[in-house]
């Protein structure tokens, strides 16, 4: 008869695991080393394949204790959320989260009024910035996760508000697909000039390097007549009728006109919307945002 994994083995386990002394890992689970030795062995028995090497210094993971580790810390995330929900137990303390302007306008309204709904004693403390400085902001830990883009159409190696070397902290698991496009004030003539004059975001960003390639590889001239990572300063100068800007089809004013083949520009690639943390092992209050987000943002 098969044996189940229990939440409290799981523990003990991953307490070991994080600490690599025995000592400090029954310190933390509340249990005398001999118990949780035989926690251990019980764990092993269940799975069938040794879990630790115990050393002079400690104790360290199979290639087995490895892979469980993985799994015990998502199982003990979910139950340990789940117990929370059922026991009517909310959530405190700050996130911190980060997105790009064009998402802020857009998407951030929309996903806050949800969740303070949901958790109202959470305070969110918000940044706004083009993705090459959000995975900045994530590498020094200055933020818990981001809604990022990334490549967003299938075989494509562009992507809009991504380093073209992108970080490996973004999540493959595209929530929604934004396709770019070029935009310009409705009824004026910035894109009939010879060059293009173009307004584009932070210089080592795609959403400024990929329009740029999109025309160079068209035979189309351009020249840069402005370049920002804000988008209040994009869109005023596209209002201006000085330039064309490029921007997510959800993030386009009203007042703006997205511009078609007619116009002589090329297609612009769709991007892919997820999200990039900051550790691999997040706190509780960061995965029930993640999950917030997955579940509650609009689809495109």
């Amino acid at each position: 008869m098969s044996q189940s994994l229990d939440i409290d083995l799981l523990r003990s386990f991953v307490a070991i695991a994080e600490t690599g002394v025995l000592g400090q890992a029954a310190a933390r689970v509340g249990r005398t080393q001999s118990a949780l030795s035989m926690q251990m062995q019980k764990l092993e028995g269940i799975v069938e394949q040794p879990l630790l090497y115990r050393t002079g210094r400690g104790v360290t993971l199979t290639a087995t204790g490895e892979r469980l580790l993985v799994r015990a810390g998502e199982l003990l995330r979910k139950h340990d959320e789940a117990l929370a929900e059922l026991r009517g137990e909310q959530l405190t303390g700050v996130l911190r989260f980060s997105c790009p302007d064009d998402y802020a306008v857009v998407f951030l309204p929309y996903l806050l009024q949800g969740f303070a709904s949901l958790h109202p004693r959470v305070q969110v403390d918000v940044t706004c910035a083009p993705t090459p400085r959000l995975h900045e902001l994530l590498a020094r830990h200055a933020v818990d996760l981001a809604l990022v883009s990334i490549a967003g159409s299938a075989g494509s190696s562009n992507s809009s508000d991504s380093s073209v070397d992108a970080s490996g902290a973004a999540g493959t698991d595209v929530i929604r697909r934004e396709p770019l496009v070029w935009v310009a004030r409705r009824g004026g003539a910035a894109a009939l000039l010879d060059p293009l004059p173009l307004a584009l975001g932070a210089p080592d960003a795609l959403d400024h390097l990929w329009p740029k390639r999109s025309l160079e590889a068209a035979g189309r001239a351009y020249r840069l007549a402005y370049a920002s990572s804000s988008l209040s300063g994009l869109v005023g100068m596209a209002r201006s009728g000085q330039a064309v800007i490029v921007l997510t089809r959800t993030a386009v004013p009203d007042d703006l006109e997205i511009l078609t083949p007619e116009h002589g520009l090329p297609d612009l690639p769709s991007v892919g919307v997820t999200l990039a943390f900051d550790r691999k092992e997040p706190t509780a209050l960061t995965t029930a945002f993640a999950a917030h987000v997955r579940k509650f943002l609009p689809a495109a």
